[in-house]
């Protein structure tokens, strides 16, 4: 961490201007302000010139479903050690935080790695070192429509209720960050509202509804859709569904997968107009445990996935995940010529933190920063901690 530092020259995301920030001798971002080159002398080191690079916070990853061959449903007390691991590659692949996603499996799973989860922070948040954060669980599932479940197993899928909810959570309340479910499964529209009063985030995901029950469940309080396009209906002109409703709601942000498996570039394009960017949409990674780990043949619950080239599929083609780390997703949509770098970084950056009601980069955050550079020469973007 950057500390009693000056940085000028910074494209920062949100900002028109090259901007400077002033970082106090406790790793903390003090001022950004329009950049003033008069009043900065040559050599001084105090002053950490960046010429023009972009500089943000580090991601945030709000679906990712393991790590270094650990699945979060699967976790055991004997790996807490493992934990600290992950959160220490992660760290290492930019990420300042995330939430470990468990999909669909048996309550007793759920609630099994919830209690580990819940040691494992305990345990993290009396640690000062720098590695990445957990910022609260993300239950993709079991709450889904059978229809689009995915790769979601069947026999574990409930119905929506607040009973089934809390059959589900059980005292593990206060450690879920996130929900998806599919709203058209709840005709009484009573598990929105009650996860809202329980500082539950509701994404609707895995689901058939309509517009019109989409719109319901934004005017009840759901705010984010997960991975956008996927496991939903497609968008149709006179049939607009889930994903349309949620593009025009302004209160509403869309997950994308930006690993050019899950969806079309041209679609993503599509996607990303429509919503204004990262005003609208943040990048997940979808990762699954094999993230870190060498293409090949892995365990899944009792099934097995075949990862090749970083895109996971089960045994029948059916599209289960990936294992490229979240700000591949940037360096993907500014490579393939779908928008700037700068609203590229936004998405995994400063989009996730908004979804999640965090603030962005701004006085007072700790100045875990990272500089990103674009090789106009080879098209290509890179980054680097500072």
């Amino acid at each position: 961490m950057l500390k009693n530092i000056t940085i000028i020259n910074a494209q920062i995301p949100g900002y028109q201007e090259k901007q400077q920030i002033s970082i106090n001798s406790d790793g903390i971002i003090q001022d950004i302000k329009a950049i003033k080159s008069d009043l900065f002398e040559q050599g001084n080191e105090n002053i950490y010139d960046l010429e023009g690079d972009y500089l943000s916070l580090g991601g945030i990853d709000l679906q990712i479903n393991g790590c270094l061959g650990l699945a979060f449903p699967e976790l055991e007390e004997k790996h807490l050690n493992k934990l600290e691991e992950i959160c220490d590659f992660l760290w290492q692949q930019g990420i300042d935080g995330f939430c470990p996603t468990i999909v669909t499996t048996s309550v007793k799973n759920i609630q099994h790695s919830l209690s580990v989860l819940r040691k494992f922070i305990t345990t993290q948040t009396q640690k000062t070192k720098e590695t990445a954060q957990i910022l609260g669980v993300h239950l993709e599932g079991p709450f889904l429509n059978p229809q689009k479940k995915g790769a979601h197993p069947s026999e574990y899928l409930l119905t929506p209720s607040i009973e089934a909810i809390k059959y589900v959570f059980g005292n593990y309340i206060e450690l879920v960050k996130i929900v998806t479910l599919a709203p058209e499964l709840d005709p009484s529209y009573e598990v929105i509202p009650y996860l809202k009063s329980q500082q539950v985030i509701v994404s609707l995901g895995h689901s058939q509804a309509t517009d019109q029950e989409a719109k319901k469940a934004f005017e009840l309080g759901a705010s984010m859709v997960t991975h956008a396009y996927n496991a939903m209906p497609p968008l149709h002109h006179r049939q607009p569904g889930l994903l349309a409703e949620a593009i025009i709601n302004p209160n509403v942000y869309c997950g994308l997968i930006a690993d050019g498996q899950h969806v079309c570039l041209k679609m993503i394009n599509i996607l990303l107009r429509s919503s204004y960017n990262e005003k609208g949409i943040f990048l997940v990674s979808d990762a699954l445990s094999p993230i870190g780990l060498e293409d090949g043949i892995y365990p899944w619950d009792d099934r097995q996935i075949q990862v090749t080239e970083g895109t996971a599929r089960l045994a029948d083609g059916t599209l289960a995940g990936t294992t490229r780390p979240l700000l591949v997703g940037v360096e993907n949509l500014v490579k393939w010529g779908i928008c700037e770098s700068k609203v590229a970084i936004a998405m995994a950056t400063e989009s996730p933190r908004k979804a999640l009601n965090l603030p962005g980069i701004s006085p007072g955050k700790p100045a875990n920063l990272l500089r990103w550079h674009w090789d106009k020469n080879n098209d290509k973007l890179t980054w680097q901690r500072l």
